[in-house]
């Protein structure tokens, strides 16, 4: 299977390639049309268990890869306190699926422990001798679990870039208190978007040949970093098909709480490939630009950015939603949509484009207020902590149950383990949130009962290892000079 630039169809490249460039080279993402042509058997692909599951479904999406079944091995191997590494917890009148089982307690870890295996392995295919110099930016979550994957990896460096005063107190420690040698952190002047540009303008601009390095990215733009998140919705469906609670062709609804994309994209990856995907809500925070854009088909970033309880959803550009336009029309379409979001700030959408994604997409969003409101609802409810981006999603699907003429089971998204944003959920328990966030942490334990995870809990005593801080026009020349330097971290 190809993949292509979503702006160009001349520009192509095979899976290894794809994943080893992270970025087509016209600044398109690579993806293809042909996924519903995989002939992919998804039935038998449920009776397996979750490694044998992921190594099936990423050996469809990603062919060209060799032995996917030891890569799949090498990246979830003892780094998950669940063997199913994404659980599913019925609460309630839905289910939560849990994706903060992971060594980063975020659901990136389920992706970004596999990239560093893609990516590792590309490099031995295509026959590269360069290093391979990871740019990632981070809205909190991505960031920690890329830099958790790809420490300390043969043949590859890692910078991330977050937003300074962009993230939370714990997201923050866990990226500069991040141990490896070939590890990189950078705090930017400015919010997600503007780390997230710089870095998409960095891959434009920059030409490293001749320098023994060359660039690939771990966002998720990459595709090697979406197409592992296809697995944890056919391992949710499998989950239910276990339980009793559908039968094998049912449509199951998920609500999936997003800025970028790209986790809601997966659901309708693996829909395209065959599981019975029935809706996908697209939940948002008060930076409610999907929402807008899903209700109207209008896309405009040219609006107030909010720092909001949920800040791994404030972004007002979400890159993903370029691959689901470009598979619902053509790359000619996305080129001039790309070009006028660029140029204007904002595209808009036909109608009938517009059509095929409202049948697909409900959506709504979700204010702080809302947020916390709904913590505490569901923990006095049911005895079940949420995050805050997960009570985004919480709160989303309830409007949806309640105008929605649907008896599909209900799926929940979750983001992260609740300690990563202690203050937030403390404060929507009606406790004070004024201590520190490690003696906060403590707190929460106390009053729920629920254990902070020990990655988090060890956060307290580790050193202070990244202390770079730039203007966000600073970035290309950071990378550079970075690229130059034998060694980071003595």
């Amino acid at each position: 299977m190809k993949y292509q630039s979503s702006r160009n169809d001349d520009i192509t490249a095979g899976s290894t390639a794809a994943v080893l460039q992270g970025m087509a080279p016209d600044g398109g993402l690579y993806v293809s049309k042909a996924f519903e042509d995989l002939h992919f058997d998804w039935q038998a692909t449920l009776k397996l268990d979750t490694y044998a599951m992921a190594a099936q479904i990423l050996g469809a999406l990603l062919p060209d890869f060799e032995n996917m079944e030891e890569l799949v091995r090498k990246a979830y191997d003892g780094k998950f306190d669940s063997p199913e590494l994404t659980p599913l917890k019925a609460v309630g009148d839905r289910y939560v699926l849990e994706l903060f089982r992971g060594p980063t307690s975020a659901f990136k870890d389920v992706a970004l422990s596999m990239l560093p295996q893609l990516i590792t392995a590309a490099r031995k295919q295509e026959g590269v001798r360069d290093e391979i110099v990871i740019l990632t930016a981070t809205s909190g979550d991505t960031g920690k679990a890329a830099l958790e994957g790809f420490r300390d990896v043969e043949g590859t460096r890692i910078i991330v870039f977050y937003p300074r005063e962009g993230v939370s107190v714990v997201q923050q420690a866990q990226m500069v208190t991040q141990e490896g040698r070939n590890v990189c952190v950078c705090a930017v002047e400015g919010n997600f978007d503007d780390a997230q540009n710089g870095v998409k303008e960095i891959f434009r601009t920059t030409d490293l040949r001749g320098s023994g390095a060359r660039l690939s990215s771990a966002n998720s733009i990459n595709i090697g970093r979406l197409a592992p998140q296809v697995v944890y919705y056919f391992r949710a469906y499998a989950d239910l098909l276990d339980a009793g609670r559908i039968s094998r062709g049912d449509a199951v609804d998920f609500v999936v709480p997003t800025g970028n994309f790209g986790d809601i994209l997966a659901g309708y990856i693996a829909k395209l490939i065959g599981l019975p995907v029935g809706k996908l809500v697209c939940a948002s925070n008060e930076n409610n630009v999907l929402t807008q854009f899903l209700e109207t088909g209008c896309y405009d970033r040219l609006r107030p950015f909010h720092k909001t309880l949920s800040p791994s959803m404030d972004i007002l550009v979400s890159s993903n939603l370029e691959r689901l336009l470009f598979l619902l029309s053509d790359s000619a379409a996305v080129s001039g949509y790309m070009q006028a979001l660029s140029e204007k700030g904002s595209y808009q959408i036909s109608e009938a484009l517009l059509a095929k994604i409202q049948a697909q997409f409900p959506c709504g969003c979700c204010n702080d207020l809302e947020t916390s409101e709904t913590i505490a609802e569901v923990w006095n409810a049911h005895q079940y902590l949420l995050d805050t981006h997960t009570a985004v999603a919480w709160r989303v699907a309830d409007a949806y149950l309640a105008q929605a003429n649907s008896s599909a089971p209900l799926v929940v998204l979750s983001t992260a383990s609740p300690y990563k944003f202690p203050a937030a959920v403390l404060a929507a328990l009606g406790e004070d949130s004024s201590q520190d966030e490690f003696a906060l942490m403590r707190r929460l334990q106390e009053k729920t009962g629920v254990p902070i995870p020990a990655q988090l809990a060890a956060l307290e005593q580790k050193p202070l290892r990244h202390k770079d801080a730039i203007a966000r026009e600073d970035m290309k020349a950071y990378v550079l000079e970075k690229v130059r330097q034998t060694a980071w971290i003595e």
